[in-house]
Formats: C-alpha cells, structure tokens, sequence
C-alpha cells in the first residue's frame, strides 16, 4: 500500500498479515480493508495516539452492478473520518461487500453516531450491521419488501406509491 497518509504506515505496521490497498485522488485518501478487520481497524485508528480518529463522520454505501470493469464485490462501504483531537487528515475505509455476504459488525459501540448512519444503510441498501442495538427501517416503512439505492431496483418504484391518497394545498 503505497500512500502518503499517516495512518497507512501506522496501519502497515500494526496489521501486517491484513491485505490493506490504499488510494489517494484529489487530496482524500482511503484504504480499503477486509470487513473482518472492521472493528478492530477503526478501534486502532481510533485509540492510537499519533492518529485519534476520534469523529465518525459518515457511512454511505456504493451498489457497482453493472459498473463498466468491475471485478470486485458488488456493494463497497464507505467511512468517513476525522481527527479532531489529533489534528491528521481525513480518512476514508472501503469494506467491500458482495451480494450473498451483505453483513458487517456495527461500528455503535466504538461510535454512538454510527447508529442512525447504519440504519440508513440497511434501509436503503440492505446491509445488515451485527450487534446494532436497533437496525430496523429509518427512511421507508417496516412493510417495505425492498432498498431503494440499489441499482436494480426501478426508478419509477414497483408501484409502492399509487396506493398513497394525494392531498392537495386546499384538502390539508
């Protein structure tokens, strides 16, 4: 992995029988880890003092179906995050997912913010977080049968919504 960032050294030299990639493009580094060594990767880059990744900004998911020369797994995880005490720049993990592997340990005990993050990414793309206290629906209903990011699902929806009465500005 070779990256100028401060973590990738401190990762190489913490971890190094785990198979770590590193990419850097406009300025954003991230590394790409297996999702077996979630927790204890963030947990690392967390509590290492030199680095005190302390603020979990964000989690997103990324669905590659039919993405033009792409031979990994179908679902990539994306985890934002900064050092605020620690004053290193910002961080980027990819744990890559495939369509029949869709679960990654929850990151809520290591960061309280991660709860309503992960369930968004449940919701919207069906991944499931072991060890979330509450991973149920944030965005759609508890009926809803599918994750509406994903690619295959249809932009017009599967009719979900000609069911819903439409209130107009004189009716409400």
């Amino acid at each position: 992995m070779a990256l100028d960032h401060p973590a990738a050294a401190r990762l190489k030299t913490r971890f190094p029988g785990v198979a770590l990639k590193g990419a850097s493009f406009r300025g954003q580094s991230q590394i790409w880890i297996p999702r077996e060594h979630l927790t204890e990767i963030v947990l690392f880059l967390r509590d290492d003092p030199t680095l005190r990744y302390d603020m979990l900004c964000d989690i997103s998911c990324v669905d590659y179906l039919n993405f033009p020369g792409w031979d990994k797994p179908r679902f990539g995880l994306v985890y934002t995050f900064n050092s605020v005490a620690g004053g290193n720049p910002r961080l980027i993990l990819r744990v890559f997912l495939s369509e029949n592997e869709l679960e990654v340990a929850s990151l809520t005990p290591l960061f309280a913010g991660a709860e309503w993050l992960e369930r968004e990414v449940f919701d919207m793309f069906g991944v499931r977080f072991t060890g979330h206290p509450d991973l149920r629906r944030i965005l759609t209903w508890d009926g809803f049968a599918a994750h509406p990011l994903r690619k295959d699902y249809p932009v017009i929806g599967r009719g979900e919504r000609e069911n819903y009465p439409v209130i107009t500005r004189d009716s409400a």
